[in-house]
């Protein structure tokens, strides 16, 4: 927030300015350790009443919470306090919806609250698991230790995600221009071919049939089209948010050929990293178990994680708990792990295995991007040809019976 205000010094001069807060008390606060007697203070809106109308439409970006946590323990490492720290932070910050979170988070700081319970009000952008390292780092006195991890942690997931989705985003993107190009022709360059084809009275092969019929349907139901598209889109949202819906896709991500092998060891990888950071972060198994579990991203290995809690809790091993799973959880992971409780150098064992699954989801995002090139081209080559094929084989045919 920024207040406008009106101050006399020591010596009684006037002064006026503006001054950068968290709250009032906060622009208080600043003022007087200027050794300012504050006369007037209000506060001014930096953002225009046209952007304020549109503030449901900003969003606080993975990698500005990414960027958040490494500045964060770099200022702690430097021993600022955290009062400070938040303060630095909040008046570096672009984006003005994560700027007024951070000043949220310093005036609740200031007001006494521990750093995760200030966290814990925002939710939707501080997920449990970070508050709950968090919360152990600041129970144990390690918080600037307990910060590193968790940069650490949060690049290694954020760069892990932005991969996958950089191999997802190239053909999906192609696709889509492709329809939108083969619907536009559909609609206004076939039919002018088609009439000229019609008005011969020849025999079409059965290609131009089926892609004449195409591009009459398109013409007087396209908005049909348009309307069963969204309520598709809008249902499988719907049915995604919905328990069984999300079981149902989360598992068909296992079974889709090629790509399941990929999903697979994103989960792994994610497991791997998400548990050993907790562990280092003095979360206790059970609870660390708990946390990843909600974290993973995958009902089935949400269930699994969940199952070998309670083997835990009476006992077991997690390793025990996991090789009853081959098929979500691979018999490498389960030995690695039993090696790692039985040494009690789990932590350890758990980075390995993270770094070994980021490292094959790396080699698999970059093959599969080379491989979906040219399986792209050719079914842009296939549709293409199709396409004109069925428009000049009759044409051809009409030439060569003159």
């Amino acid at each position: 927030m920024k207040f406008n205000y009106q101050a006399r010094t020591k010596q009684g001069d006037v002064q006026t300015g503006t001054v950068e807060a968290a709250s009032r008390e906060s622009a208080i606060d600043i003022l007087q350790r200027h050794d300012l007697v504050v006369v007037f203070l209000e506060e001014v809106s930096q953002i225009p009443f046209y952007a304020r109308s549109l503030k449901f439409l900003q969003r606080i970006k993975t990698k500005e919470i990414t960027i958040f946590y490494r500045q964060l323990a770099i200022l702690f490492e430097a021993n600022v306090s955290p009062l400070e720290s938040l303060k630095i932070l909040g008046s570096q910050t672009k984006n003005p919806l994560f700027r007024e979170l951070i000043f949220d988070l310093e005036k609740n700081v200031k007001g006494g609250e521990p750093l995760s319970k200030a966290m814990s009000r925002h939710p939707k952008v501080f997920s449990s698991f970070y508050i709950n390292v968090v919360k152990a780092g600041e129970a144990t006195g390690k918080l600037h230790d307990v910060l590193k991890y968790l940069a650490d942690h949060a690049e290694k997931e954020y760069n892990l995600n932005h991969k996958v989705r950089g191999a997802f985003t190239y053909p999906i993107a192609i696709l889509v221009l492709f329809l939108l190009v083969g619907t536009l022709m559909m609609i206004y360059v076939v039919p002018q071919l088609s009439s000229m084809l019609l008005e011969l009275n020849q025999e079409l092969p059965i290609t131009t049939k089926i892609l004449i019929a195409t591009s009459d349907f398109l013409r007087n139901w396209i908005w049909l089209v348009v309307l069963l598209l969204i309520g598709l889109i809008f249902g499988f949202f719907k049915f995604r948010e919905t328990e069984k819906g999300r079981l149902f896709i989360d598992k068909m991500k296992l079974r889709i050929p090629i790509f399941n092998s990929l999903f697979q060891k994103i989960y792994l990888a994610r497991f791997a990293e998400n548990f050993k950071t907790l562990l280092i972060g003095g979360i206790p198994i059970l609870k660390a178990l708990d946390i990843t579990a909600s974290v993973i991203g995958n009902k089935n290995y949400e269930k699994i994680i969940l199952e070998a809690k309670e083997k835990v809790r009476v006992g077991e091993n997690i390793s025990t708990a996991f090789a009853k799973h081959p098929r979500e959880i691979t018999p490498m992971v389960s030995q690695m792990i039993g090696v790692g409780e039985k040494t009690a150098q789990l932590d350890n064992i758990l980075e390995k295995v993270a770094y070994f699954y980021q490292q094959e989801v790396d080699r698999m995002v970059s093959n599969l991007t080379q491989l979906i090139e040219p399986i792209m081209i050719l079914v842009l080559g296939a549709g293409v040809g199709l396409l004109v094929s069925s428009i000049l084989m009759p044409i051809y045919n009409i030439a060569s019976g003159l």
